[in-house]
């Protein structure tokens, strides 16, 4: 039996100042992969010396494979927890949980991790590398993973009414985003509401509930307003799960609208009314296809948003009656969060073509399904994420396509950001209707395909995207049709 020998090499990073954001994908000559993290100490060194990881302002730096070892899912895009004092963070695809600094799960896989070490403001990797291997192992390049959301330019809109710098809020997973209470600012003269980009929304106070969130954004007309107060909105609630105070969720105390509103200079019309895209071979074409896709985030966020507070006093239909965990608020708050993010993008998009968003007529199609399902949360999840958000899945690439025939590879980068995060938002989904079957004692999938046939009108329809629904957790037994033997064929048929 041979035994693999390993040299263990330095392998240098670039310097600390370059290594702000929360996450970066490094890429090495050996084609190895490998996500950078960067997070807040959870207990600072005691002594005068940080740890070989840990920077003096309290900052820790941890490395792991970039794709993990269940299914290959991107670990750049994982959740960050802390569990019995360590960060653990989990696969976007099917939550499988890692320590950053062993690499251990709770379901018995491992992944890869690699130690760091921060020397005279330069991080290094520690990286094994078989003996007799050729060459050495270098630095390619570093990627950094941004999830910025392109809020409009606060410098238009506001005059300072003090000279101190806005506080930064960051958010759980990438950049920093300025943000300024309504306290420290005056609107500039003339400004309103409506798509007005450059008034400045309502902030709650400290006291606000989950719940009391959930409604004021719901309420929210103004796009602008609406990812802006969503994204502070995850950025609070995930900074609190890890503090001793933790924000009320407020089950109950307040009731969400039966829709949200938009803004009177919004055009709206029926949805077979809405312009016809085409094939995006020409400028006017492919502004179609992105402001229909904007129209369809903004509502995504309400719909990630209500389902927290419509069905926050919702137990399982069980002896023991279990209530929603706090996983499941957080889980659909950062959903919320990603669409703000999408919408911001294709909004950027959109002006970067010479249009903006409001420029075309717009339908509430989607927001239909939540009031056909706003009775029941198994039903709700079914028909949004595991119908709505699962065919985005499937025509997502095929849109891209277009894009990319076209040479608009800028629109090309947008949407394939959009496309990766909706297949975590179907995993989502998929994790906690399973959940709540599981609980019940009931088959998720039969749950799923009864509310196809009651609240689905038509046919779930192929090309299925089945590469990425498998990774979302939908297998052909949640959309194929069944033959006499109880095999999926084609299509779930609607009544």
């Amino acid at each position: 039996m041979s035994i693999a020998l390993h040299t263990r090499m330095s392998i240098r990073l670039g310097s600390l100042l370059d290594f702000a954001q929360a996450r970066y994908v490094i890429h090495l000559s050996d084609g190895k992969r490998l996500v950078l993290f960067r997070l807040p100490s959870i207990e600072p060194s005691s002594t005068s010396v940080p740890r070989t990881n840990e920077t003096q302002d309290g900052w820790s730096y941890y490395a792991m494979e970039a794709e993990c070892p269940h299914a290959g899912g991107p670990m750049e895009e994982s959740h960050v927890d802390i569990e019995d004092s360590a960060y653990v963070v989990s696969c976007p695809w099917h939550a499988y949980d890692f320590n950053v600094e062993t690499g251990e799960s709770s379901v018995g896989i491992k992944t890869c991790t690699f130690p760091i070490d921060i020397k005279d403001q330069v991080v290094y990797l520690q990286y094994n590398v078989k003996d007799g291997g050729v060459g050495d192992v270098v630095l390619s390049k570093v990627e950094p993973v941004s999830e910025k959301v392109m809020l409009k330019n606060r410098e238009k809109r506001v005059k300072r009414k003090k000279k101190q710098p806005a506080s930064p809020v960051s958010t759980s997973t990438n950049d920093v985003i300025s943000h300024t209470t309504s306290e420290d600012m005056e609107e500039e003269e003339g400004e309103g509401e409506g798509l007005d980009a450059y008034s400045i929304p309502r902030y709650l106070d400290e006291h606000a509930t989950f719940c009391d969130w959930a409604v004021h954004i719901l309420n929210t007309a103004n796009p602008e307003h609406k990812i802006e107060l969503t994204t502070h909105f995850f950025s609070l609630f995930a900074q609190k799960e890890t503090s001793p105070t933790s924000m009320a969720l407020g089950r109950g105390t307040v009731t969400p609208p039966d829709q949200p509103p938009r803004p009177e200079s919004l055009s709206e019309v029926n949805p077979w009314e809405a312009p016809k895209p085409g094939r995006g071979g020409n400028l006017k074409s492919r502004i179609t296809m992105l402001h229909a896709l904007a129209n369809i985030e903004l509502w995504a966020i309400d719909l990630a948003i209500d389902i927290c507070v419509r069905f926050s006093t919702f137990r399982t239909n069980t002896e023991s009656k279990r209530e929603l965990p706090r996983t499941f608020f957080h889980d659909f708050l950062k959903v919320a969060a990603d669409e703000a993010k999408h919408f911001s993008l294709l909004r950027t998009r959109l002006e970067q073509l010479g249009s903006r968003f409001g420029a075309l007529p717009v339908h509430h199609g989607l927001w239909l399904s939540a009031t056909e399902t706003a009775h029941d949360i198994r039903a709700r999840i079914s028909i949004i994420a595991l119908v709505h958000e699962a065919r985005g899945l499937d025509v997502n690439p095929m849109t891209i396509q277009k894009f990319r025939n076209a040479g608009d590879m800028e629109s090309v980068a947008t949407l394939e950001i959009i496309h990766n995060d909706e297949i975590t938002h179907v995993t989502t989904g998929h994790r906690w209707l399973t959940w709540i079957c599981e609980q019940e004692g009931a088959d998720a999938v039969q749950v799923f395909r009864e509310n196809v046939k009651k609240h689905f009108k038509g046919a779930l329809k192929g090309p299925f995207n089945e590469e990425d629904r498998a990774k979302a957790g939908m297998d052909r037994r949640w959309y194929g049709e069944r033959d006499n033997s109880g095999s999926p064929t084609v299509a779930v048929m609607a009544s």
